[in-house]
């Protein structure tokens, strides 16, 4: 079981990314899919996930900058990130859930490595 996560970069404030989890060695329709990040010094925390049914949930819902899909296929999940801001600047993961509440660690069963986005000018 592999979850391979990749995109990230170094952009500007006010610039885009779109992050992309790829998985391998197990059905993603079978499990949730979230995106976390991790900035220097500071916990792991929840940014996104689409759930088993294709349900997208937020941290923040209010915040339209983040959007979560995934293809037709369930081989790979995006995130897309617009108009991003230095505080945006962190280690991506994403992780695969088959059941719990899609905005705790704990309900995740597989993660990949992480991809840094850095957000500077």
């Amino acid at each position: 079981v592999q979850l391979q996560a990749s995109g990230g970069g170094l952009v500007q404030p006010g610039g885009s990314l779109r992050l992309s989890c790829a998985a391998s060695g197990f059905n993603l329709g079978d499990y949730a899919i979230g995106w976390f990040r991790q900035r220097p010094g500071k916990e792991r925390r929840f940014v996104a996930a689409v759930d088993q049914s294709g349900r997208a949930w937020y941290s923040d819902p209010a915040n339209s900058r983040f959007t979560i899909s995934g293809d037709n296929a369930e081989t790979t999940v995006w995130l897309q990130m617009d108009n991003l801001e230095p505080e945006d600047t962190a280690v991506y993961y994403c992780a695969a859930s088959y059941s719990g509440s899609l905005y705790v660690r704990e309900s995740y069963d597989y993660w990949g490595q992480g991809t840094q986005v850095t957000v500077s000018s």
